[in-house]
């Protein structure tokens, strides 16, 4: 494996790159990072950076992308990602993945993974999960937690949250299409894209995605 390994994992919300990362996170030894993670994580460790991102939120205001930015490459330097780090949704736009390319300088992402769904698929997935308000752990509808409304793993409480359903799930799929998917072709540009087949069995995802890691050099 590289000394350091940096990806950015990019796909459709629905297309498994949550559970793609938590493979990759234990396979290679590298934390997992989301947008959503470092927020929190900022706002309950109460750090300068934290104190911004309270106040913007509390304003209804979005965060800028320099203050993604500034929280990813707070996030980096952290020891736990001294190897590299997943990168799930914190560079949503090609201004964010410009300003990630001059904080890090032009070697400091090794690869952009793209987890290729198709939409139906990810509109079918997204409108049968069902999220334990307590720990995350995600299932279907027809799974006995989701049924029962309560959670194998913690207790917790089973929901479909607000933004699983049918219009909130049709504008988060319109967001993606006009913010984010233009960074394939950012990242195309560079020589960094490789894009998986995600319409597969989870372990077979996993099993080409370790292939390009290899073909690569990365693994």
């Amino acid at each position: 494996m590289a000394t350091r390994l940096n990806l950015v994992v990019l796909g459709k919300q629905g297309a498994g790159k949550g559970t793609q990362c938590k493979y990759l996170s234990e396979r290679y030894a590298i934390p997992h990072i989301s947008t959503g993670d470092m927020l929190r994580a900022a706002i309950k460790e109460k750090s300068s950076l934290g104190k911004k991102v309270e106040s913007v939120l509390a304003a209804g205001d979005l965060v800028s992308d320099d203050l993604i930015i500034a929280l990813i490459n707070d996030r980096l330097h952290q020891p736990d990602a001294k190897n590299g780090a997943l990168l799930d949704g914190c560079t949503r736009t090609i201004g964010q993945a410009e300003a990630l390319e001059a904080e890090l300088g032009p070697d400091g992402i090794d690869l952009c993974l793209n987890i290729d769904v198709p939409t139906a698929l990810v509109i079918e997935r997204l409108s049968s999960r069902r999220v334990c308000q307590e720990c995350g752990e995600t299932y279907r509808d027809t799974d006995p937690s989701a049924i029962s409304g309560t959670c194998e793993k913690c207790g917790g409480d089973v929901i479909q949250r607000a933004d699983d359903m049918p219009e909130a799930i049709a504008k988060r799929l319109e967001l993606y299409e006009k913010d984010t998917a233009p960074l394939l072709g950012f990242y195309n540009e560079r020589g960094l894209l490789a894009t998986v087949d995600g319409n597969q069995d989870v372990a077979k995802v996993s099993s080409d995605i370790d292939a390009v890691l290899a073909d690569r050099g990365l693994a």
